[in-house]
């Protein structure tokens, strides 16, 4: 279990990182034409409409949790089909989520001068675990297998068949997930993606 300066250095990022990440799928899915998320009170940036507590709480003493999903209907979209459509709010998640950990490395880049400086040395305390969480959630979510993002991303670049039975497997999402985490494949998957995506921003930025 984490020591309370852990879980306080960690619980912005952790926060932002699963606001922002559902903030965007609601977003998209409404420029997109679906005002699901808008009635469902999912197009703010207040924590409290996007955090599950028990997911939240999960994820603070074990490292694995979750948030409300968006739900969406894609039925409702314009100009795009379901496919298309929901492959665009599946992204829309990671999407932003690598562009926080993006942002977080350049203000560490920019500040890191100043660290001598009590309050420059404490946002820096905050701001690596806000590009860890980012970097996590956006490439736990790209894993190509339902429930996740991912899924429905990579059915959106298959051809129908393919797409179709992607989608079927979403009724065996939790077990699929499950099997995944017990396993340690998860683990497996995740480090390697973690690291590219980590990087890739580094090559940027420094």
């Amino acid at each position: 279990m984490p020591s309370i300066y852990e879980m306080f250095i960690w619980l912005p990022g952790i926060i932002i990182g699963l606001t922002f990440h559902e903030f965007a799928h609601g977003k998209v899915a409404d420029y997109l034409g679906d005002d699901t998320p808008y009635y469902q009170g999912r197009l703010t940036l207040n924590p409290l409409a996007h955090i599950d507590w028990i997911g939240f709480a999960m994820l603070m003493i074990f490292h694995f949790g979750w948030a409300k999903p968006v739900m969406v209907n894609p039925a409702n979209f314009r100009n795009v089909g379901v496919k298309r459509g929901m492959m665009l709010v599946s992204l829309a998640g990671p999407v932003t989520n690598i562009l926080l950990a993006l942002a977080g490395m350049i203000l560490i880049k920019y500040l890191s001068p100043y660290q001598q400086a009590q309050w420059a040395y404490y946002t820096l305390q905050l701001l690596g675990p806000l590009v860890w969480i980012n970097l996590i959630l956006a490439a736990f979510n790209m894993i190509p297998v339902p429930p996740l993002d991912g899924s429905k991303i990579l059915a959106g670049l298959l051809p129908d068949e393919g797409a179709n039975f992607m989608y079927s497997l979403e009724r065996y999402s939790m077990l699929i997930l499950l099997l995944l985490i017990v396993s340690g494949a998860i683990s497996v998957i995740l480090t390697p993606l973690v690291q590219i995506l980590y990087g890739l921003l580094s090559a940027i930025v420094f």
